[in-house]
């Protein structure tokens, strides 16, 4: 960083900030003390920090703003440890896909750089604050804190819930033996606002809620299709009380703090049964709630609806009507393979067949299909409920997911032997989960024997109907972001935001697929071993559509973004 604290000087010469005298001096000064030329300049006198910051963001290029009046998403702020941005004088201001815009007082302090990208994995694009900046930043932020839990105290409470908490709204046991019986308008203030948070989440149509302790504050997140949000949170004082509660309805132990604990509860929200899947870790300032939401009533287990492209779809039912063989869906946490595998089982269900499914949990409970609960206390493992289903002669057998070689070893052998075998498992893409099948101890001639197809996939968010924007696709925007030039003078649509979808510009979300059909070339490229790359190229060639391409061609039909497809798919 030599070159840049050259750089530095030459630009305060040149904008006769200092003199080459008083530099001459400072340069003396920094050598006597050991301290950087930069904070002699500034502590002797030489020149005024907020200056000195200026003239740097003019120099160097990189912007200058004042922290003090930006409001940061807390999510942003909680990607960074607040003791590392007070040591560093640093503040993240936003986050864009994998790159971080960071408000700094120092811009040669490679070490807070260096920190950033290890600790948080992104990109870093910096801008230039003053430390006066930083600091009124930090104390209007603590200010706010303090002043919010200043207004909160014991008889107190009830005022400060009525504008978080409705009293009509009702959330009341399905099962009485499980939570006590509470009238609804008198309930205590701790036990309307976990009701509140908890129908909150179905209301905005959430996939989990996130409950989470800080120093001085808590704060309440809800993943909507697939994205954080952030809310209105109550006081940080009632925290120990709302998780106290949430442990109650979850049948738990509220006096265990120490360890982690999972419970769950079927509640009637407006009338409708809503099942919660909770989990609690204990974290550094407090315990950690996180509520999977199980809307019956929001899920669709309709192969045909859940917006798979024409060609994609006909494969996935090409390969589940066969009478054996294997058929993997792969992708990450939240992408929607066991709606996909749950909708494949109603659409292959029928009289004649017996279809068994191996779960953990049991998410949606399916008419007519018995579903079977893994439980590890009586060691009820997915490779032990496996072997006794075997035994009961199953047409379909549905394994919710494969985490380990027994597991894997008993599905691929009822493959082999007639039955249809529905699973998922954890890689990014159709072709890598080949490689993990090999790494996980199969054979590659197993593998070619029993598979017959493996779908990797995403959920992609829906553009708004109500505010979506159009645009026209030129052929140097196509060149620019790297797209088909196919697709120009094709109308695209953005995201806006209105009240319709909260202002997030997209409501909803979609599919987006690659599907591999086992065919003979790529039997042959498995058989010898061959690696993701190759295999991914041949399928490719065979005429597989990768997840991106299914994702661009739903942004041409107006359904999604492609600022969204890229966000998703690689």
């Amino acid at each position: 960083m030599a070159w840049l604290k050259e750089e530095i000087i030459n630009i305060l010469l040149k904008e006769e900030v200092i003199s080459r005298q008083d530099l001459q001096k400072a340069l003396v000064i920094s050598r006597d003390s050991g301290k950087g030329i930069f904070d002699v300049l500034i502590g002797e006198g030489f020149i005024d920090r907020e200056t000195f910051i200026r003239v740097l963001s003019k120099g160097l290029g990189v912007p200058y703003i004042n922290v003090s009046k930006m409001q940061i998403d807390e999510e942003v702020l909680g990607l960074i440890p607040l003791d590392l941005m007070k040591r560093h004088k640093i503040v993240p201001i936003s986050l864009l896909e994998d790159i971080i815009t960071m408000a700094m007082v120092d811009p040669i302090n490679v070490i807070a750089l260096d920190n950033v990208k290890v600790h948080t994995g992104k990109q870093v694009v910096i801008c230039l604050t003053s430390e006066s900046n930083l600091e009124d930043f930090w104390a209007a932020k603590e200010n706010t804190i303090t002043q919010q839990e200043e207004e909160v105290s014991g008889e107190d409470l009830e005022g400060v819930l009525q504008g978080i908490v409705k009293d009509d709204i009702e959330v009341v046991a399905e099962n009485k033996d499980e939570v006590e019986e509470e009238n609804i308008e008198n309930e205590a203030p701790v036990i309307r606002a976990v009701n509140k948070i908890l129908a909150q989440g179905v209301e905005l149509h959430a996939s989990d809620i996130f409950i989470e302790p800080f120093e001085k504050y808590m704060q309440v997140r809800y993943r909507v299709d697939g994205i954080l949000r952030q809310v209105e949170a109550p006081p940080r004082a009632m925290h120990e009380a709302i998780i106290s509660r949430i442990k109650v309805i979850g049948n738990m132990d509220i006096s265990e703090h120490r360890v982690p604990q999972d419970g769950k509860v079927r509640l009637s929200i407006g009338g409708r049964a809503i099942d919660f899947r909770i989990s609690i870790v204990p974290a550094s300032y407090g315990e950690k709630a996180c509520i999977r939401i199980l809307d019956k009533g929001a899920v669709m287990l309709d192969l045909d609806g859940l917006g798979f492209s024409e060609d994609t779809l006909g494969k996935i039912k090409s390969c589940v009507s066969r009478p054996h063989g294997m058929f993997v869906v792969t992708g990450p946490t939240g992408s929607g393979k066991s709606t996909t595998l749950y909708s494949v089982l109603k659409h292959i269900d029928s009289p004649y067949k017996n279809l068994i499914t191996v779960e953990d949990p049991v998410e949606y409970q399916i008419r007519g299909i018995n579903q079977v609960q893994v439980n590890a206390e009586v060691n009820l493992t997915f490779a032990a409920a496996l072997r006794s289903i075997l035994r009961q002669d199953p047409d379909i057998i549905l394994i919710g997911e494969i985490r380990d070689f027994e597991t894997m070893d008993i599905a691929i052998k009822a493959a082999l032997t007639g039955h249809l075998v529905l699973t998922t498992l954890h890689t990014n893409t159709a072709p890598g989960a080949i490689v993990r099948m090999v790494n996980m101890g199969v054979e590659p001639f197993l593998i070619t024997a029993s598979v017959i197809g493996i779908m990797g996939q995403r959920l992609l968010r829906r553009l708004c109907e109500h505010c979506k924007e159009p645009y026209q696709m030129t052929e140097e925007l196509a060149e620019e972001i790297n797209i088909p030039k196919d697709y120009t003078g094709i109308t695209f649509y953005r995201p806006v935001g209105c009240k319709k979808c909260f202002d997030m510009g997209y409501k909803g979300r979609v599919n987006v697929a690659e599907i591999m059909i086992l065919s003979s070339r790529l039997r042959a490229l498995v058989a010898k071993g061959a690696e993701e790359p190759e295999i991914r190229a041949a399928a490719i060639e065979e005429g597989m559509k990768t997840m991106r391409q299914d994702g661009i061609r739903k942004a041409a039909l107006g359904i999604t973004s492609l600022e969204e497809v890229f966000r998703v798919t690689a």
